[in-house]
C-alpha cells in the first residue's frame, strides 16, 4: 500500500490536554520538578499525529513513530493547558512525515518533527510472531 494515494500534505489535528501529575518528571523520577515531561509532550505529538490521518487509513492499517526530532522550549506545570499540533509536511510511500508543535496558551512548549511507518496489523503481528 502506498500511503501517497489517500494521505495528503497539510492533512492536520489537534489535541488539547491538562497536564496531570502522572505526566510529570517528579512523577517519574524523585527529587525532580513537577513539571510536564518531555516524553510525555513527545507522545502526545505522536497520538496528534495519528489523528491527522487516521479517518484516511483502511481497516486493517494503523501508522506507528519512526522517527523524532523534538525541541522541548519551555516548562508547564500540573494544570496546565496543553494544546498539541500535528500537520502532514511529507508522504512518501510507508512514511507520513509531520511538523508538530505545543502550547500553553501563545507561548510554544515544543517544536518538532515526527514520522510515522505505515503498518499492516495483520502482517506486522505475523512477522513478530504475536497473535
Amino acid at each position: 500500500m502506498d500511503a501517497r494515494d489517500f494521505i495528503t500534505t497539510g492533512m492536520s489535528a489537534e489535541r488539547t490536554l491538562l497536564v496531570p501529575m502522572e505526566r510529570t518528571v517528579g512523577h517519574f523520577v524523585p527529587g525532580m520538578p513537577f513539571v510536564y515531561a518531555t516524553p510525555m509532550m513527545i507522545l502526545e505529538m505522536e497520538m496528534t499525529s495519528g489523528d491527522a490521518i487516521r479517518s484516511a487509513l483502511q481497516p486493517g492499517w494503523v501508522t506507528v513513530g519512526t522517527e523524532v526530532d523534538i525541541r522541548h522550549l519551555a516548562a508547564a506545570l500540573v494544570g496546565a493547558k496543553v494544546r498539541t499540533t500535528a500537520k502532514v509536511v511529507a508522504v512518501e510511500r510507508r512514511v507520513i512525515r509531520f511538523e508538530v508543535e505545543a502550547f500553553e496558551g501563545t507561548r510554544k512548549l515544543g517544536e518538532g518533527r515526527h514520522a510515522r511507518g505505515l503498518v499492516n496489523v495483520e502482517m506486522f503481528n505475523k512477522r513478530l510472531g504475536a497473535t
